[in-house]
């Protein structure tokens, strides 16, 4: 197998990596080339698809990065036009395919916070017009649309970040700086768990439809997924979350944040094998409330195999005993928390444990050599012997604009965030697949070797008229 380079986004200039060369460890730096950098007094002219939700704070965001915010985009004209009140210079636009059609040789860059269903064909439409691309986690819902994205970026020498925005945290990077130094010694488990769903799933499809509003283009909504009757409440605007054709349940919405900090340091490359452990009533339309699904990762730039566990599951609901580590695995995370908090990340090594009770790895407790309970990292004996050595972060939408600039990479190129949401979607189709079918992985191909039916939630059968 071969196992991606965990700093290929490290931050770093390339004059400045020429001169760190020799001493920046063992892990590879490779660099996305840039085909042509805008220059630092360039004005950037972004256009933003997806501006209700995340995407209000993206188009602030790019405005505030310095961009020329010259369109919007969105199916509902009410936020569309909302968020125009903010921008009045803005075209704006509730197909995005018209607006970049229109606007195309007037955009330089392009932003992507719509329902995770759109981000592929979004995304690839615009990377094949030459714009660059920050597109919100999880990057796509397929691992198809995962792997041509990363083609799509390299092929065309494109500035991309994903919006895993903790991974701009220095918190984050010191925890990485603080693993691959060796001082959990060799890590053989991750346990990730989520509070995550907080949106209706485990459901069936209700009958009947309803009206679509005035200000909603339902066709426009559906995009690539298959036609289905509007139905107020249940998909737009929050609810798609957990529906298959729409969204990537509790395990696409937050491993994109929540195993970030142990993909980098434990360079996961491709599982050999996933499976649904555990799952709740299963329905055919939408993911389980909880589950519990385990990867299976083979040795790797010489760290050791190593078993990933996700667990997602709502503690506040009312109706359900969401799935955790065992009491074994969290009993000094109870004894530091009081209680065993709703969402976190322990990796288990021979000599010692690190836990991360936050959704972005940016705070981080260690318990090493023996010792009975966690101490902050920032202040462990053991971590305070380690250099720093990850540059860190000017902020997660800057490095994307820096990328534009400069060229140097942003942390979250599509690179290394296309990998990683690869990744993570495999845990979907295991779901999908079903409870209990282990699931061999060839990821190079991406294919499940034994597993026939896996192939239909490898790349989705887009409506016509939506081929990516």
């Amino acid at each position: 197998m071969k196992a991606i380079s965990h700093f290929t986004n490290s931050g770093i200039s390339r004059r400045g990596f020429l001169r760190a060369g020799a001493t920046a460890t063992a892990s590879t730096f490779a660099f996305p080339y840039i085909g042509q950098v805008l220059g630092a007094n360039e004005r950037i002219q972004v256009a933003c698809i997806g501006v209700g939700g995340k995407g209000s704070s993206d188009t602030d965001d790019a405005a505030r990065c310095g961009g020329t915010i010259v369109g919007l985009c969105d199916v509902d004209t009410q936020t569309l036009d909302k968020k125009g009140e903010k921008f009045p210079k803005a075209r704006k636009f509730q197909d995005f395919r018209k607006m970049l059609g229109e606007m195309g040789s007037s955009i330089d860059a392009v932003t992507i916070s719509t329902p995770d269903h759109l981000h592929g064909i979004v995304a690839a439409t615009a990377m094949r017009m030459g714009k660059h691309i920050y597109c919100q986690k999880p990057l796509t819902q397929t691992v198809h649309e995962a792997r041509l994205l990363r083609q799509l970026a390299k092929d065309g020498k494109l500035a991309t970040q994903m919006g895993n925005q903790g991974s701009a945290g220095s918190g984050l990077r010191r925890a990485v700086e603080v693993i691959q130094s060796g001082v959990l010694g060799k890590v053989t488990e991750l346990h990730v768990w989520s509070n995550r769903p907080v949106w209706p799933q485990g459901l069936s499809r209700p009958v009947g439809q309803d009206s679509v509003p005035a200000n909603l283009d339902w066709d426009l909504w559906l995009g690539p997924a298959q036609l289905r009757p509007y139905k107020k409440g249940v998909y737009h605007t929050f609810a798609w979350r957990g529906w298959n054709d729409f969204g990537t349940g509790a395990l696409g919405d937050m491993a994109c944040h929540t195993v970030n900090m142990a993909f980098r340091a434990l360079k996961l490359g491709y599982p050999t094998r996933v499976v649904a452990e555990l799952t709740s009533e299963m329905f055919p339309e939408t993911f389980a409330k909880t589950s519990r699904l385990r990867f299976e990762f083979p040795e790797r730039e010489g760290l050791p195999p190593l078993k990933f566990w996700w667990y997602d599951g709502n503690p506040t609901d009312k109706d359900l005993a969401p799935l955790r580590p065992s009491t074994d695995l969290t009993r000094e995370i109870v004894s530091l928390k009081g209680s065993l908090p709703a969402s976190g990340c322990l990796l288990v090594g021979d000599r010692g444990k690190l836990f991360s009770p936050d959704d972005y790895g940016s705070q981080f407790f260690l318990m090493v050599d023996g010792e009975k309970v966690y101490q902050p990292g920032d202040k462990h004996e053991a971590a305070l012997a380690v250099k720093e050595w990850i540059p860190r972060s000017p902020g997660h939408n800057e490095e994307w604009f820096r990328m534009m600039r400069d060229g140097t990479p942003a942390y979250s190129n599509f690179d290394i965030a296309a990998y990683l949401t690869e990744i993570i979607l495999l845990g979907c189709i295991a779901v999908r697949v079903g409870e209990g079918k282990v699931m061999d992985w060839d990821g190079p191909n991406m294919r499940s070797t034994n597993l026939k039916e896996a192939a239909q939630f490898v790349k989705r059968q887009n409506r016509n008229g939506w081929d990516i």
